[in-house]
């Protein structure tokens, strides 16, 4: 692709999401500086998923849709990284937004090479390769400059890389895509160095955290320009040179909040924060900000705001409390489980057994923010996820993390299909000790084979060979295993691989415009083949799959 447009951004947003959560874990883990809380990756993905959540689906001009995503960063922003990342996204959008002017229109409209709409011609004040380069240099002034004592080594000094080698390949007149190569092999060279350039880092043997997710993202970028899936390994922990440990010393407490401010009393504000503690980093404008700083006085750091404006959205985070939650922290009784349900009758069957319940499904994945705030209404100190779609498995392990910083503790049963779910959250048991109920849960997950049947919407190759517009397929395990010419013969076919491996319960799961002798066939069928296997077959509601089919 040589043009950034409303769907570039779509494509790069989903892709960054979908590899920070690859990630997440692995840049958890090199988290040291600036306080060594382990939470960097997952910060990283919950800012990203919020600017990803705040994007408006249908048609937008390119300045609504990068207004829209700066937005969503910059209110959903967490920790350092996070915030910082947020400035980046803002700033980088808003200088894309002056130097290449779109029509009012919706770049789905038709634009044309030149940034037109419908034959409008606007000429852009640059290329979109000289642009995108300009954008990223610009972005890291912005970074640098809302932070009160910029550190090298860190993930300001990755994005200036990034910058700078983006400027030489669209000096040397490189189009669009070479330009982005050019700016993540700068910013992986740089995150290789931050070891070598910060002593905390050294010591640790490890890479900056917040660096190697910038890396992650704008490895993103570059599979959506290029059209090649780029990965991007977040380097391991190398052997530890001198001490092998991080010092915990510096301030108690992470602030953080909103802020209603005027944009001229902003630079002030930051230096004062500055002489309360470290680790400041004021984002924003417009009148809306973003503050975070590391302190001894919360109260000092939340007065400062209210001497220029309003503070709100408080958010204090003790940095012990972080340190050893889930480790010592004994929970009163109380557990909840929370699933994701892909249809009504589906939510009633995980309500009557307990869960609360979050809506998700075929095309509707649930977010971090929803189970958080699941967690939250529950106040429960022990809960249980059951994600019930390999694609909510991340989602569910980042909304885990960051509520393990809050002292809850959390477990996320990787269950990958609903009828996994329903043969965990059936043998769940408040009366047995945290750990031992979620090992239950697990076995029983663990146990449940799961398949499914759909009718192909498109012409597309699969597993199972090339299949046609309303033809019958077949699921087994999360593969197309097979084609057919109707349902009824995809499921028995289904069925069939399931029970192969043995089994005693199947259970059928029937969607919202599932024919009702569907199922009936399929239990004749089983009941013929197999008078040892016990079938259930409840209504579950779910779009797109007639039948969802699981084995015990």
């Amino acid at each position: 692709m040589e043009q950034l447009t409303v769907e570039v951004l779509r494509a790069w947003a989903r892709t960054a999401l979908a590899d920070l959560a690859r990630a997440r874990a692995g840049i958890d883990e090199l988290n040291v500086y600036p306080v060594p809380d382990g939470d960097t990756g997952t910060n990283l993905y919950l800012t990203w998923e919020a600017a990803c959540d705040a994007l408006p689906k249908g048609e937008l001009t390119f300045t609504e849709a990068i207004q829209a995503f700066g937005r969503g960063a910059l209110l959903g922003a967490r920790g350092n990284s996070g915030v910082i990342t947020s400035q980046l996204i803002r700033a980088c959008g808003l200088r894309l937004d002056e130097n290449l002017p779109r029509d009012n229109r919706s770049s789905a409209s038709g634009v044309d090479g030149a940034g037109g709409v419908e034959g409008v011609l606007v000429e852009p004040r640059m290329s979109e390769a000289a642009a995108f380069a300009d954008a990223l240099r610009y972005a890291a002034d912005a970074a640098y400059g809302a932070v009160a004592q910029p550190v090298e080594g860190t993930m300001l000094t990755v994005a200036r890389a990034a910058a700078a080698g983006a400027m030489t390949a669209a000096n040397d007149g490189k189009s669009l895509a070479d330009v982005c190569l050019a700016a993540v092999a700068s910013a992986r060279q740089a995150l290789t160095k931050t070891t070598e350039q910060l002593d905390v880092l050294r010591r640790a043997g490890v890479v900056d955290a917040g660096g190697a997710g910038l890396v992650v993202i704008l490895g993103a970028m570059e599979s959506v320009l290029t059209g090649r899936h780029v990965r991007v390994d977040v380097p391991a922990r190398v052997e530890p040179r001198g001490e092998d440990t991080v010092g915990e010393d510096g301030p108690a407490y992470e602030v953080m909040y909103l802020l209603d401010a005027p944009d001229d009393q902003v630079d002030g504000f930051r230096l004062r924060l500055a002489a309360l503690g470290d680790s400041v980093v004021v984002v924003g404008g417009d009148g809306l900000w973003n503050v975070h700083v590391h302190t001894d006085d919360v109260g000092g750091a939340i007065e400062h705001g209210i001497g220029i404006g309003r503070p709100h959205r408080i958010r204090v985070t003790h940095f012990a409390d972080h340190a050893h939650s889930g480790h010592q922290h004994e929970p009163v009784p109380g557990r909840a489980v929370i699933a994701v349900v892909a249809g009504d009758g589906l939510a009633d069957l995980f309500t009557e057994a307990g869960a609360r319940i979050i809506r998700g499904g075929p095309g509707r994945r649930c977010s971090t923010g929803e189970l958080l705030r699941a967690i939250e209404e529950s106040k429960a100190p022990e809960i249980v996820i059951l994600p019930n779609d390999s694609d909510s498995i991340a989602v569910a392990e980042a909304a885990a993390t960051a509520a393990r910083q809050d002292g809850i503790r959390v477990a996320v049963i990787p269950t990958r299909a609903q009828v996994q779910g329903l043969a965990a959250v059936a043998v769940h048991d408040p009366q047995r000790s945290f750990d031992d109920d979620v090992v239950q849960l697990s076995a029983a997950a663990g146990q449940t084979r799961h398949g499914a049947v759909t009718v192909a919407v498109k012409d597309a190759w699969t597993m199972a060979g090339r299949c046609r517009v309303g033809d019958a397929l077949g699921v087994v395990d999360g593969d197309f295993a097979l084609i057919t010419e109707d349902l009824e013969q995809a499921a028995y076919g289904v069925v069939d691989r399931l029970l192969g491996g043995g089994g005693e319960l199947l259970t059928i799961v029937t969607g919202r415009d599932a024919d009702p002798g569907l199922a009936a066939a399929v239990e004749r069928h089983v009941r013929r083949a197999r008078k040892d296997v016990d079938v259930m077959v409840y209504d579950g509601g779910q779009d797109r799959y007639p039948l969802l089919i699981g084995v015990e």
